[in-house]
């Protein structure tokens, strides 16, 4: 009995002291200054290549849907970009040739599961297609100004 009464007593004790304990905690974070010298840069290299008209892309990935070499080829590459651009305007289409084969890739993405995504959604009318890591353009910063 007593070993109830003293356990009783310290948990009443111990939610009676975190109970009064309502002060806000203060944090105060030490770092290195050279951790903003880093920011910076970033910052600078990330501009200069928004801004840079030369600078391809970052890395990423898009969906191949098409490739094929031969005669007819080039304008089949043509063709399915065309019924692509149809059936989602919003998505980017790219066609490239790198001898002898014609490539159709779609997608501007900036992770595999952006890209797993939308290629499940197009899988039934593709079946050939498969994600590929590629150069993407640069993102739009219209779509981040709104967040």
């Amino acid at each position: 009995m007593k070993k109830f009464l003293l356990i009783l007593v310290l948990a009443g004790f111990s939610v009676y002291t975190f109970s009064q304990n309502t002060d806000t905690a203060n944090i105060k974070i030490i770092q290195d200054s050279r951790i903003n010298t880093l920011i910076g840069t970033h910052i600078m290299i990330n501009e200069y290549k928004l801004s840079n008209p030369d600078n391809d892309g970052i890395d990423g990935y898009r969906i191949n849907i098409f490739f094929d070499s031969g005669n007819n080829s080039k304008s089949m590459a043509e063709k399915i970009r065309e019924n692509f651009i149809n059936n989602h305007p919003a998505t980017g289409v790219y066609i490239s040739f790198r001898s002898p084969y014609y490539y159709v890739r779609v997608g501007d993405f900036r992770t595999k599961i952006e890209a797993e995504s939308f290629f499940k959604k197009i899988s039934k009318h593709y079946p050939n297609a498969w994600i590929i890591k590629n150069e993407i353009n640069f993102p739009s910063l219209d779509k981040f100004n709104n967040l």
